[in-house]
């Protein structure tokens, strides 16, 4: 894949869903004009997945983006998710133990639906996290096995739906 051209890309939704290759080097890719990520790595085999270099800055879907994949390290420290408006499901299942989300702009964000539901990150840090646009946190946090979770500075002014929210949770 370090030869593809993706430049003028605008969709990868599912683009490795249940792909069973175990490693996958996309340093090359140009993702500067994605807006969809919807699924993209969902219920693939990768244990080896640098997504370090992706330009985000035109993503408003990363529905079930990491969902339901084996414990890796992916650092999504640079993701720039300023127009990002879906994150249903972003780590749902997934068996990512660490995951540093402080650099998250969240401000436009309406669906967390499920996003660490059942997920294996042992803590997560969410003091960032403006919530002041969201509507939606069924199942943010069901069956999560994080033991800390700091969701101190959460608005939920706008919410409608926290339908077991912290059900079944490690919290």
């Amino acid at each position: 894949l370090s030869n593809f051209n993706t430049s003028n890309v605008t969709n990868m939704e599912g683009m490795f869903n249940k792909s069973e290759a175990t490693a996958l080097d996309l340093s090359n890719f140009n993702t500067s004009n994605v807006t969809n990520m919807r699924w993209m790595f969902s219920n693939s085999q990768a244990t080896t997945l640098d997504v370090s270099s992706f330009n985000t800055s035109n993503v408003t879907n990363m529905k079930y983006m990491f969902g339901n994949i084996p414990a890796i390290t992916i650092d999504v420290s640079k993701f720039n998710t300023s127009k990002v408006t879906n994150m249903y499901a972003m780590f749902y299942r997934s068996q990512i133990t660490t995951l540093d989300l402080s650099s998250f702009d969240t401000s436009n964000v309406i669906d967390m639906d499920g996003m660490f539901a059942v997920a294996d990150a042992t803590s997560l840090d969410l003091s960032n996290f403006d919530t002041s646009n969201v509507v939606n946190m069924s199942g943010i946090f069901v069956e999560a096995k994080a033991t800390t979770i700091d969701v101190s500075n959460f608005n939920t002014n706008k919410v409608t739906d926290m339908s077991y929210m912290f059900a079944s949770s490690e919290v």
